[in-house]
């Protein structure tokens, strides 16, 4: 059951291949079942074939029911990207990219006669040198205030942990939730931070468990213990991983209330 005047979210981390996508379709329906999301928000910028996004999978997200995909550095991985990304704004690339680059970097949608802007930021520790993700998102708190948007929800794509926690408790308070992307490991720190915010560092991934980050183990030891040039492709596995969290947000305040974690191995052949 859902308490009233809550409105409930799932987030699902990175989409790694077929093998997520697969273990993603095939988990949906039993996680709108168990929670009763309002809104269900997942990382697609590895679903092609582990980099990038393809049009055709964005519609099949959208078509199993999917409200929002964010992204990644990943999101230019296929080049056909520039032909859609306009196409669709709830396909959402990092907002602190330049002004003049493709696609937007947040959206604002309605639910239960709610407004809720859902942001795409990047972190730049270990990651591509652009724009200030702290200034940038910031920037944008004042537009959402004057029209009546309280509640903000934040995928912080990001390498290092130190940078991912300086966000969450940066915008305490001033943003709904908080949870970090890229590493593809779940962290177990979920919280409600003192001001109201929901935060974990990162919410895991969807894709094959037995795997280095989704990925086929055999082409990791020749990238870390040969150093050899490598083309990573994703790992086939008989137990998948879905990995994610749950947060209920109160409508009235835009504050989180609950955060939780979502992690299941579901045997599917992803072959």
């Amino acid at each position: 059951m859902k308490p009233e005047g809550i409105l409930r979210i799932l987030a699902f981390g990175d989409i790694i291949g077929e093998p997520g996508r697969k273990v993603f379709a095939n988990s949906i329906h039993k996680m709108r079942e168990k929670y009763l999301p309002d809104l269900i928000i997942l990382n697609g910028e590895n679903s092609a074939h582990g980099f990038g996004i393809t049009e055709e999978i964005v519609k099949s997200f959208f078509n199993m029911g999917v409200d929002v995909i964010t992204s990644g550095n990943h999101i230019w991985q296929k080049k056909e990207i520039f032909n859609f990304i306009d196409k669709y704004p709830n396909l959402i690339r990092p907002i602190n990219y330049p002004p003049g680059t493709p696609g937007s970097g947040m959206t604002i949608i309605e639910k239960s006669n709610t407004k809720i802007a859902i942001i795409n930021a990047m972190g730049r520790i270990f990651m591509d040198a652009i724009d200030c993700p702290f200034r940038t998102v910031e920037s944008q708190l004042n537009y959402l205030k004057e029209n009546n948007v309280k509640i903000i929800l934040v995928d912080f794509h990001a390498e290092a942990t130190s940078e991912k926690q300086v966000f969450g408790w940066y915008f305490d308070g001033r943003v709904t939730a908080v949870w970090g992307t890229h590493t593809h490991i779940q962290t177990s720190d979920e919280r409600i931070l003192p001001k109201g915010t929901a935060y974990i560092t990162d919410i895991g991934m969807c894709g094959a468990r037995d795997s280095v980050i989704g990925m086929k183990i055999e082409e990791s030891y020749r990238k870390v213990i040969q150093h050899l040039p490598v083309k990573f492709s994703p790992a086939d596995s008989s137990a998948n991983i879905i990995e994610g969290v749950a947060i209920d947000i109160q409508v009235n305040s835009g504050k989180a209330t609950l955060i939780s974690r979502i992690r299941e191995i579901i045997s599917i052949n992803s072959k």
